[in-house]
């Protein structure tokens, strides 16, 4: 006879709930009738009954699963928030909602609902159940768990709470869904130190100078009085004024703008590094070589100071632990939760079949049709059906059909009179050009958001867009990059990003599905998935719906193959800084191989560490290309030149020779006339500015080739400063 095996009963309950045929023919039913009222089908509502589906939803928010518990507490979320879209009179809904946000410690999102406080009285009228005594003592009892220390009306989700208490150790990373709010928790940790009257300096790394804004702005507006009064500045670059004074400071910089404050001071004491968008240091991008050489540099700082990663939907947070050297257990310092405050409803909306389906997460089947759909030439009109008033968000892969799709969708909307939006629109046609089309966009609610605009006239875009003044946005892969929106549609044309159509990684595609639903402004949202052309398959939408993030890698250890790192080795022995030598190999074992700028930076770096004799984590990636007797070689080539390698990565021994010698030729910046202004699409008050254009490329520059743009008419949408550049 078999022994009795004893299973605990939460086990029991949850194991096989996902595919529980009745609570699949509810939900099934909940994303039909929400979807024939979207998109206003004529056609039958399926009968569900409300009352079994809450249930369900109160059920799967207090699952117990290992696996899956995070997964059932979203369902449960979505449930109810689309329930509630669907019978706000019903008079089990208020109920239920409040159960399952605090089951699953979604406070924030009760918060957002505003939900009247329950008493006896409206439940007992509604027929509600009340909650009981041990009910009420226990919801309180978890908030107060949960409150943030640094604002006490505010609450943590369970895994925020997990993470904050987390960030004082040496070495931590995590990573958790778009929606988690990684960089609050951040900022909170931060003003807590600061409300406590702690000397200390902060570090915040982002990725782009377009986040370099809305974070330092967020954290300037939610420190507010505290930065005057206990001494504090938020400093955005190496150059500030404040940093010749004495303050604490709480630094917000890309890695470009960390490497030269490490540079120029190099005495200064940092405490805390939180590194942002961590996932971009996986990228087969140049700009992913700085992460490798500033955190060396901050690991030879006495003190260390403590350094955290934060990335979004990655498996693996602890492959970043690889740019730091001694860390012997490193799933001791990681956390990752798939936990999210927020649902997307998503669906396919094909212009060249003319169907629209819905996507169903929990479903064998994946795709329902749900109606007709437009041809692409009719798309726009489609698009202003369903959204309405809402608050939308349209992504595309370039700037010009960004521009040119806003255009057509504000073609026909009325002027809104509204004051705030003519401000804008003035101030645009005076910084930018009288005629810039951006302007008459802006009167009418609608605009675009593209790498390029100048930063002052972002920033007062997203804020008229999170006051729904301007209520439809088109983008760029700047909504990818971490640009919080309060959308409540979002429109992914394509699963390309950049103009050269490289296909977008699952990384990415969840950070920009993640952009829709915010826990701030709502509870779910809409993604709509669309095909415009032949060329965009349902198939690739699919692959990117159903696959999961894969785990990350560092590309220092896999792309950089041990043939890369051996012709690196054999240049600089031989006196090629500019590594010809890799000119000369065939097509075939190029393709093997990062691009040339990162094995450039690379050997700047591996250069650098041989010439004084340091020990670096990139250079023990080449140790087994580094035999006796090689560095010793190096340095000879070196050393008696009178430019000597340095930290400053982004110019190289050879570049700094040729700027060096131009000089002493007499290179100048040319004269620049005011009548280019009109040429350029700026007005006289921003020549000043134009010396950046001198820099087209860092490398022309360098060798004393200049490029100044010269734009053939003045329909061109944006004024670019110099590519591949963040200083």
């Amino acid at each position: 006879m078999a022994a009795n095996v004893k299973v605990n009963l939460g086990d029991a309950v949850f194991a096989d709930i996902d595919a529980n045929p009745y609570l699949q023919e509810l939900y099934a039913g909940i994303l039909h009738n929400y979807s024939i009222r979207l998109f206003g089908v004529h056609s039958d509502p399926k009968p569900i009954d409300v009352e079994d589906t809450l249930r369900f939803a109160d059920l799967l928010s207090k699952s117990t699963d290992k696996e899956k518990s995070d997964k059932h507490k979203i369902w449960a979320q979505e449930i109810v928030a689309l329930v509630r879209s669907l019978e706000p009179q019903h008079p089990a809904v208020d109920f239920y909602i409040d159960a399952v946000l605090s089951n699953t410690g979604n406070y924030q999102g009760l918060e957002t609902l505003t939900a009247a406080e329950e008493t006896a009285e409206t439940a007992l009228a509604q027929k509600r159940p009340l909650r009981t005594l041990l009910e009420n003592t226990y919801v309180e009892f978890s908030k107060e768990l949960v409150a943030v220390p640094a604002e006490r009306s505010k609450h943590f989700f369970r895994s925020q709470k997990q993470v904050y208490d987390r960030l004082g150790e040496p070495y931590f990373s995590y990573s958790g869904p778009t929606s988690m709010g990684k960089s609050f928790i951040m900022r909170m940790f931060i003003k807590k130190q600061v409300q406590d009257g702690a000397n200390l300096n902060f570090v915040v790394v982002v990725p782009t100078k377009a986040l370099i804004n809305e974070v330092s702005s967020k954290i300037i507006n939610e420190l507010g009085d505290l930065l005057q009064e206990k001494n504090y500045r938020v400093v955005t670059s190496a150059g500030a004024l404040a940093l010749e004074e004495e303050h604490n400071f709480i630094f917000v910089l890309t890695p470009e703008r960390l490497l030269y404050l490490l540079i120029k001071y190099d005495k200064l004491m940092l405490n805390y590094v939180f590194i942002d968008e961590a996932h971009k240091i996986s990228t087969s991008d140049k700009r992913h070589v700085f992460y490798f050489k500033v955190i060396d540099m901050l690991e030879d700082r006495t003190p260390k100071p403590c350094i955290s990663f934060a990335s979004p939907n990655i498996p693996n947070p602890e492959v970043y632990f690889g740019l730091v050297q001694g860390i012997s257990d490193a799933d001791a310092h990681k956390q990752t939760t798939l936990f999210s405050p927020v649902s997307q409803v998503k669906y396919l909306i094909d212009c060249v079949d003319c169907k629209v389906k819905l996507y169903n997460d929990h479903a064998k089947d994946g795709l329902t049709e749900v109606c007709a759909a437009p041809p692409a030439s009719q798309f726009m009109g489609f698009m202003k059906h369903i959204c309405g008033n809402t608050q939308v968000l349209v992504y595309f892969n370039n700037k010009e059909k960004t521009v040119e799709t806003a255009l057509e969708y504000a073609r026909g909307l009325p002027i809104k009179n509204d004051s705030d939006l003519d401000a804008l629109a003035n101030e645009i046609r005076a910084q930018i050009h009288k005629e810039y089309f951006l302007a008459d966009l802006i009167t009418k609610g609608v605009a675009y958001h593209i790498g390029h605009l100048p930063a002052a006239i972002r920033q007062q875009i997203e804020k008229l867009y999170k006051d729904r003044k301007i209520n439809a946005l088109f983008c760029t892969s700047t909504l990818v990059e971490g640009v919080n929106l309060p959308a409540d549609n979002l429109f992914i044309t394509t699963y390309h990003k950049g103009p050269r159509r490289q296909r977008m990684s699952e990384v990415d595609f969840r950070n920009l599905v993640g952009r829709v639903g915010r826990i701030e402004f709502n509870l779910y949202g809409n993604v709509f998935l669309v095909r415009l052309e032949d060329k965009i398959t349902e198939k690739g939408y699919l692959d990117l719906l159903k696959k999961e993030v894969p785990a990350q890698t560092l590309l220092l250890d896999t792309e950089l193959s041990d043939r890369a790192k051996e012709l690196i080795v054999h240049c600089l022995a031989e006196g090629d800084i500019e590594l010809t030598e890799l000119t000369k190999i065939k097509d075939a074992e190029k393709l093997k191989m990062p691009p040339y700028e990162i094995l450039r930076k690379f050997s700047q770096i591996l250069l650098r560490d041989i010439m004084n004799s340091r020990n670096s984590r990139v250079k023990k990636a080449f140790a087994a290309q580094l035999p006796d007797g090689i560095e010793t070689k190096i340095k000879e080539q070196y050393i008696r030149d009178e430019v000597k390698p340095d930290d400053d990565i982004n110019i190289s021994v050879d570049q700094a020779k040729g700027l060096d010698a131009a000089i002493r030729y007499g290179l100048k910046y040319p004269a620049l006339s005011i009548c280019r202004a009109h040429d350029l699409n700026i007005g006289a008050a921003n020549l000043n500015n134009i010396s950046l254009l001198i820099c087209a490329r860092q490398e022309k520059f360098l060798t004393g080739v200049f490029c100044l743009p010269v734009f053939a008419n003045k329909s061109v949408p944006h004024c670019p400063g110099p590519p591949g550049l963040d200083f």
